[in-house]
C-alpha cells in the first residue's frame, strides 16, 4: 500500500508547489500588466539581497557581492514589440525581391 501512496504524495506536493508558485507570481503583481511586473520586480531586486545576507550569515556562508543589473522589462518587451513590428512591414517587400531573385536563379539554371 505504501508504493502506491508514494507516488500520489508526490504529486500532490509537486502540485501544491506549484499552485504557490502561480499564487504568489499572482500576488506580486507578476502576471500583471507591464508595469505592475516592473513594480514587482523593482520590490524583489530591493528585498533579495538583504534576504539573501541574512540567510548566508544565519548559515556562516560568504557570497560574493550580487552584481547590479539595470534592465527594465517595459523597455525590452516595447524593443521587442518594436522589432516584430517593423519585420513584419518589410516583409511584404523582402518576399517580393526574394522571389525576383529565386526566377532569375531559376532562369539562369535553366539557360
Amino acid at each position: 500500500i505504501s508504493m502506491m501512496l508514494l507516488p500520489a504524495l508526490r504529486f500532490v506536493i509537486k502540485g501544491s508547489l506549484a499552485g504557490t508558485a502561480v499564487y504568489v507570481a499572482y500576488d506580486q503583481g507578476l502576471l500583471g500588466s507591464g508595469t505592475q511586473g516592473a513594480e514587482a520586480l523593482k520590490k524583489a531586486q530591493a528585498a533579495l539581497p538583504p534576504a539573501i545576507q541574512e540567510w548566508t550569515s544565519y548559515i556562516g556562508w560568504e557570497l560574493p557581492p550580487t552584481p547590479k543589473f539595470d534592465f527594465s522589462p517595459s523597455n525590452s518587451w516595447n524593443k521587442g514589440v518594436q522589432t516584430v513590428m517593423s519585420a513584419l512591414s518589410v516583409a511584404p517587400t523582402r518576399a517580393c525581391e526574394y522571389t525576383v531573385e529565386g526566377w532569375r536563379y531559376v532562369k539562369d539554371l535553366v539557360k
